[in-house]
């Protein structure tokens, strides 16, 4: 499909979530999950400030879409994050019936997508997702290469 302008306005919205994460000293990554044009939920990093290691943004995400629209399944929707998923996101992904995903800066150390694991292309999963990687990469990496070099310096 390619990246489209509407690919990349999400994309610079979730920018915006993952800066708020790294305000509260979490690791820079949000996401907004999008349907017909329209935003349904948003969030970001709080596995820290939440002690729950399961509080990724996509998590975060699809747990506010749901409770939206009251329903576990969140079909005809595209999620924008700014870092490609890990495996217990996508397989949340997955059950939730994304239709499609699109991601920031790749993950070449946990990525789920297409880096480490191709999830996305797994025959034992019952749901494929449309997927595109790179959109806006640079902007999202780059948040999270300041991060750490920042964590590194203290």
């Amino acid at each position: 499909m390619g990246i489209t302008a509407e690919d990349e306005g999400w994309m610079r919205h979730a920018i915006r979530l993952a800066q708020n994460a790294e305000t509260q000293g979490e690791v820079p990554v949000g996401a907004v999950l999008v349907r017909k044009g329209e935003c349904l939920a948003e969030g970001w990093n709080t596995p820290i400030s939440l002690h729950d290691p399961t509080a990724h943004a996509e998590i975060n995400t699809i747990r506010n879409a749901g409770k939206v629209l009251q329903n576990y399944r969140l079909v005809h929707t595209t999620l924008y994050v700014t870092l490609e998923p890990c495996v217990m996101c996508m397989g949340a992904l997955v059950n939730a019936r994304l239709e499609r995903l699109v991601f920031g800066a790749y993950d070449p150390q946990r990525g789920a997508v297409c880096s480490v694991l191709q999830l996305t292309d797994a025959d034992f999963l019952n749901h494929k997702i449309e997927w595109q990687g790179g959109v806006l990469e640079q902007s999202c990496s780059g948040l999270l290469t300041d991060f750490f070099k920042s964590r590194r310096r203290r």
